[in-house]
């Protein structure tokens, strides 16, 4: 009796201490000088009232910088726990990985909760940050309860750059008070909007190919912790109320039921709190999860409950506006709502800590999975581009040991073998990210639902260019470093040569190119020195370099900074094919590179190129609003490029009599996605756009209303993967087989080009859709339809490229497309 009441007031000690603690944290109104939901608060003000509250109380919150983004904002993490939690927050990460199977060891405590919840991945969906530090405020002063059991990770801005774009936006031009009609300027944010980071990437959609800093560097400290429930904060538009948790079909199959149901539970819980406060919402409807690259699908294949909360708002709702039923949404209601969501995320947890940590474990047993290993033959720099994506993602390889290997054939779709060497690499779903190697890696994800939110296929080996086997056997690997290549200057050499067949070759050129070096291209294949040169291949002729004071020093020094194999050409007397002053053999132009950028461009096209030339390519790119189109002075440049959109508004008969003139004269055009649209049909261009049967149009009229959703999308290609023949012959396509897997994002097909014009890449008469869905309809317009080809128009050449390579800047194998494209087509090009 004594010992029960000693532990009692120890406790009411404890949580009297607690309280009075608390009581001593500002509030973020008392922090901001007004109140939360009244003006939008700038990227550094909430990092500081976070860092306010945990000087205030630092044995309950720690905060962690984890990165900066590309604009030099800092990327921010703080711990919310009990003090007790925190004083063993690094026994309890580490308890938790050994619970994955990532620590080796047993735990010694599994009842502790991990909830990390990310707020304002896209930057105009400004209330998450708010409620951020609201969600912040009420767990240390109302609810410290449930930080008893329980971590919290918050995340108050994914995308800070994002945010202050918008942020910065609204507060120049909103009115003083808001103005609620949604015509008004302050609901109608100018391109490119602040969804997106610096590069104008989707950070909602670039959580699996890591491609932006703050994706990358989010990955480092996800991976350190591997929480039981992540929550993605969001906005949707402003006449949709709140979505949450259970999520829509498809799921994933590796989903399981555990995880299917407590998403329920959690919405149930968060419903009664909805329903109290007569708040509407809804649930199971449009938000899938399937596609990995989300901030909820990503944490789901990590074993976690991932959710995505979507509030209604987006960068349309600023302060206050009235929607299209009558009501005002504010910027205070928002923060409440997801406040409140957070909150009800953060008890339910406490409530199933051990339950959790226990469902949690058996995800990671991987033993029911089909395939065991994925074995892939390549290009070496294409297997080196992958093992660096593994690497983000912390998922183990090795190198096969040589012998034959069984499985599932990417190439050909169906059962077969291929010999190993110790080139190939193999990654096994025998560790514990196994079923995230199954997402990755799958050739097919199984579809219980066609109507998705996103593309339904990216598995890497197409992705990556290389051959693989789905093997259901795990096939015994070893570790092989790869050596840094060391090459030597001769001074005796005429010259050095550079295979052409990865982007890592296309960056040793432009690095050349940036430092005056002279650099030709061979149309076609070669042989010197004991080896073959396929077309494309690079040769510095010492000859064309004379003026280059240190010449050998410069090539050498900068193929080894690329790890480019040189070989030392003694003479320009090819054993076979053209010699180095052959016709065939042409000198690069430094091309001078305009892109338009602005009103009408797709900002996540425009921002995926512009991320490829800073860098990637490493080469100067000349941006160029479209709004100054009209005054642009095009003989400037060599080339222009057109990214996705729509340009009738620029593109007009002037407009495309003055591209036209230029193009006859000399300059190249590279027309990407949409773009081609503003070609299509037009006087001068023989780009014809592919169309479906009006009969099949008109029958549409006679579907019922309520079947036409899933009616429609008999017209849609939800990003898959489809097989091309390739005539590498062609400079567009050197470095490339004679096969090419191409990623389709819709479902607009244009006719192949005619005569005198080049077909580069295409789908025959009978496509084969590799991998994702099509619709039956959209199928039909694909027969014998253009994927990249060169017009020649005079002197000059418009390049169209009706699949967009840079898409989310994922699809490495495609890229090298875009290289020749600046590089090689049309060089000292011949009037047809």
């Amino acid at each position: 009796m004594i010992h029960f009441l000693s532990r009692f007031l120890f406790l009411t000690f404890l949580v009297f201490t607690l309280n009075l603690n608390s009581q001593n944290i500002q509030s973020p109104s008392e922090f901001l000088g007004y109140d939360l939901g009244t003006q939008f608060s700038r990227h550094h003000q909430v990092v500081n009232y976070f860092k306010q509250v945990s000087n205030q109380l630092p044995n309950q919150v720690k905060l962690e910088k984890y990165g900066e983004t590309y604009e030099r904002r800092p990327l921010m993490v703080a711990y919310v726990s009990s003090e007790e939690n925190l004083q063993n927050l690094e026994t309890i990460r580490q308890n938790n990985l050994k619970n994955t199977g990532v620590n080796a060891g047993t735990p010694t405590k599994t009842d502790i909760a991990i909830v990390w919840l990310s707020y304002n991945v896209h930057g105009n969906e400004a209330s998450s940050s708010e409620a951020a530090m609201k969600t912040l405020y009420q767990l240390l002063t109302e609810k410290q309860d449930w930080l008893q059991n329980t971590v919290v990770i918050i995340d108050p801005c994914l995308n800070p750059d994002g945010r202050d774009r918008y942020v910065n936006w609204y507060n120049t031009t909103a009115s003083t008070p808001y103005d609620i009609n949604q015509q008004a300027s302050e609901h109608n944010e100018p391109w490119p909007g602040g969804r997106p980071n610096h590069y104008l990437f989707d950070l909602n959609r670039d959580w699996a190919w890591a491609t932006q800093i703050e994706s990358a560097s989010r990955l480092k400290i996800y991976n350190k912790w591997l929480p039981h429930i992540h929550v993605d904060f969001h906005e949707q538009g402003i006449n949709e109320p709140y979505y949450f948790a259970p999520a829509a079909e498809p799921f994933h199959e590796i989903i399981t039921n555990w995880q299917r149901d407590f998403q329920t539970q959690i919405g149930k819980n968060h419903a009664t709190y909805f329903d109290k406060a007569g708040w509407l919402y809804f649930t199971k409807e449009r938000f899938d999860l399937l596609y990995p690259s989300y901030g909820d699908t990503y944490p789901t294949y990590m074993g976690a409950i991932g959710m995505t909360y979507e509030q209604a708002g987006h960068g349309r709702a600023g302060l206050g506006v009235l929607n299209d039923e009558g009501a005002i949404l504010t910027l205070i209601d928002r923060i409440a709502h997801h406040t409140t969501a957070g909150l009800s995320t953060v008890e339910i947890a406490s409530k199933h800590a051990e339950k959790l940590n226990t469902e949690f474990k058996k995800f990671f047993d991987n033993s029911n999975l089909t395939y065991k290993s994925y074995v892939m033959q390549g290009d070496t720099d294409n297997i080196e581009s992958l093992k660096n994506l593994l690497d983000k993602h912390e998922i183990s390889y090795g190198f096969a040991q040589g012998g034959k290997v069984s499985g599932y054939h990417y190439n050909t779709s169906s059962q077969g073998q291929i010999n190993t060497t110790s080139k190939d690499l193999v990654v096994s779903t025998n560790q514990p990210k196994g079923k995230m190697v199954k997402v990755l890696f799958e050739p097919n994800t199984k579809l219980s639902d066609s109507i998705t939110y996103d593309i339904t296929a990216w598995s890497l080996p197409y992705a990556y260019g290389l051959n693989a086997v789905a093997s259901k056997n795990i096939v015994p690997t070893k570790t092989i470093l790869q050596a840094a290549i060391n090459n030597t200057i001769s001074k005796t050499a005429t010259g050095y040569l550079v295979t052409w067949n990865h982007l890592k070759d296309a960056k040793f050129l432009a690095d050349l190119l940036n430092q005056n070096i002279k650099v030709r291209f061979t149309e076609k294949p070669l042989k010197t020195e004991g080896e073959t040169f396929n077309s494309g291949s690079l040769i510095i002729v010492r000859g064309d370099n004379k003026k280059v004071d240190d010449f050998d020093n410069i090539v050498v020094n900068t193929a080894n900074k690329h790890n480019r194999k040189l070989t030392t050409a003694q003479s320009g007397f090819s054993t076979d094919g053209p010699d180095f002053g052959s016709p065939e053999i042409k000198l690069v132009n430094k091309q001078k590179i305009a892109m338009l950028s602005g009103k009408s461009t797709s900002s996540l096209n425009y921002g995926a190129l512009w991320y490829f030339f800073e860098r990637q390519l490493h080469y100067p790119v000349t941006s160029i609003n479209t709004e100054n189109f009209a005054g642009l002075n095009l003989n400037k440049f060599d080339v222009l490029i057109i990214p996705n959109g729509y340009y009738s508004s620029i593109l007009n008969d002037k407009g495309l009599e003055k591209l036209k003139s230029w193009v006859a004269s000399g300059g190249k055009v590279i027309a990407i996605g949409n773009a081609l649209n503003a070609f299509t049909g037009k006087n001068g261009f023989n780009i014809k756009k592919s169309e479906t049967d009006k009969k099949d149009e008109d029958s549409n009229n006679l579907i019922p209303y309520a079947d036409r959703e899933r009616e429609a999308i008999k017209n849609l290609i939800s990003g898959a993967i489809f097989k091309t023949k390739v005539d590498n012959t062609h400079p567009l396509a050197f470095g490339y087989d004679t096969n090419y897997l191409s990623l389709k994002v819709s479902s607009s097909a244009y006719k192949l080009l005619g005569k005198n014009h080049f077909n580069v890449a295409y789908l025959d008469n009978n496509p084969t859709k590799v991998s994702g869905f099509a619709g039956s309809n959209a199928l039909k317009k694909l027969n014998n339809t253009l994927i990249f080809g060169e017009e020649r128009i005079g002197k000059g050449s418009m390049i169209y490229m009706v699949d967009d390579v840079m898409f989310r800047s994922f699809w490495e194998n495609g890229k090298l497309f875009f290289a020749n494209a600046i590089f090689f087509v049309n060089n000292n090009a011949v009037e047809l």
